[in-house]
């Protein structure tokens, strides 16, 4: 048995957020001590080490429900765990995008390495007028 403490410790997720699962629905509420504490077992460790590796991988708490259902049919096939993390890659590779977009304009507008007073500094009057940018971004 372990303490919502050892939890996490051994897994680096901290305890609020651990609280925040269980009200989510993710984990389910462990049984207590006699003095109310909360208690959880190994299946629960591994849940909870599996949602916090999803998470790092940025998947949603949706999709992190979604997957935590699926791995508890291990017969079935995998389509359905395929497609979310398809998905997942998807919105990433267009978050990704988007960065590398935001990173060139901001190249662009810093490229005058600080010559200028502030009054005629691009980064002030660029930020002012949306319309020097260089790109949508």
């Amino acid at each position: 048995m372990y303490s919502i403490g050892d939890l996490s410790r051994r897994t680096g997720v901290k305890v609020p957020t651990i609280r925040y699962y269980e009200q989510m629905g993710l984990i389910a509420a462990p049984e207590r001590s006699e003095g109310n504490q909360r208690r959880y077992e190994k299946p629960e460790l591994e849940r909870l080490a599996f949602i916090r590796h999803a998470r790092d991988l940025g998947l949603s708490i949706e999709s992190i429900r979604d997957l935590l259902a699926l791995s508890q049919h291990p017969e079935r096939p995998c389509g359905e765990a395929d497609r979310i993390a398809k998905e997942h890659l998807i919105t990433v590779r267009e978050k990704i995008a988007q960065l590398q977009k935001l990173e060139r304009e901001l190249e662009r507008v810093v490229a005058c390495n600080g010559d200028h007073t502030i009054g005629d500094c691009y980064v002030i009057r660029a930020l002012a007028d949306h319309s020097m940018c260089g790109s949508d971004h």
